[in-house]
């Protein structure tokens, strides 16, 4: 018995059963692709929208209505007068279009994230079985390197948008769902049997109670969702999807290290922004939430 060499399946076994594994890939996607495709079409369509309006509306108008936008979430003059001015210095060195793209990018998969992300957290926090089902596959989905979610929806979709929403989405979607989770288990009993002795439904008490005061615990999931949504912008743009990653991608292979530093910057700003906007937002629901008490 070799004690040295561990015991391992052999070489024609895993190749038989990594080509059993890829054909039935194969064959699923040959067979449901074209549904899948018809699926997400107003996926892509809603991105492409987005996309058309930030680039092909005036950039002042865009301007103001993100200005205006980010003042209405924040309430503060100083993020909204530092995401103008980033934007001017990132449009004033010819990445107006890429963030743009990024930013309608984001904001998609934001958006599927969370419309996906609550009700599922809704869901663990209402069963312990949910969540102990969902969890192991929130830590996969966690720890497997980016890189992967590509292969699966690169091989179904090709190369484009949509292939580049649902890898960031699988990516950037387990925060707010733990958040969730967390934010309505962390509601006081006492609060729920009040709202009991007052005779609220379940509905009426996650609605009327452990929503609004999980609330704050959710937006820091959905800042931290924003934040890995742009994580992998560079990593999508190995698949077709523009924006400020392509360059960065390029610089990259090219090894052009002003363009990859500028485009990055970009991104930082871009990270910035979002950031400071949903952490004052967030903020300003906590206040709210302390005065309801």
């Amino acid at each position: 018995m070799d004690l040295i060499r561990f015991p391992e399946m052999s070489r024609g076994s895993l190749r038989a059963m990594r080509q059993t594994v890829d054909g039935a890939f194969r064959d699923f996607t040959r067979a449901w692709g074209d549904t899948l495709e018809a699926l997400f079409a107003p996926l892509q369509s809603l991105l492409t929208f987005i996309e058309n309006l930030l680039i092909r509306s005036p950039w002042v108008a865009v301007l103001a209505v993100l200005a205006v936008a980010i003042w209405l979430a924040s309430r503060s003059w100083r993020i909204a007068l530092g995401a103008v001015l980033a934007l001017l210095v990132v449009g004033y060195f010819g990445m107006w279009e890429d963030t743009m793209r990024t930013i309608a990018m984001v904001a998609v998969c934001t958006l599927v994230a969370v419309v996906l992300g609550i009700p599922v957290g809704i869901l663990m926090a209402q069963s312990n079985r949910m969540n102990g089902l969902v969890t192991p596959i929130l830590d996969m989905m966690q720890t497997m390197p980016s890189f992967v979610y590509l292969i699966p929806v690169v091989m179904i979709f090709g190369l484009g948008k949509v292939p580049g929403v649902i890898a960031v989405v699988i990516y950037a979607i387990p925060p707010v769902i733990r958040l969730t989770n967390l934010g309505i288990r962390q509601v006081a009993p006492d609060v729920l049997e009040a709202a009991e002795a007052f005779g609220s439904s379940s509905w009426q008490k996650l609605r009327e109670v452990q929503l609004p005061l999980a609330l704050p615990t959710i937006m820091a999931g959905v800042n931290q969702t924003i934040m890995m949504s742009l994580a992998m912008v560079v990593v999508a743009s190995m698949i077709g999807v523009r924006g400020l990653g392509q360059p960065v991608l390029q610089a990259i292979n090219q090894q052009y290290f002003t363009m990859g530093v500028m485009n990055g910057l970009a991104i930082v700003a871009i990270a910035i922004i979002m950031d400071r906007t949903t952490q004052a937002y967030g903020k300003r629901l906590q206040k709210h939430a302390e005065a309801g008490k």
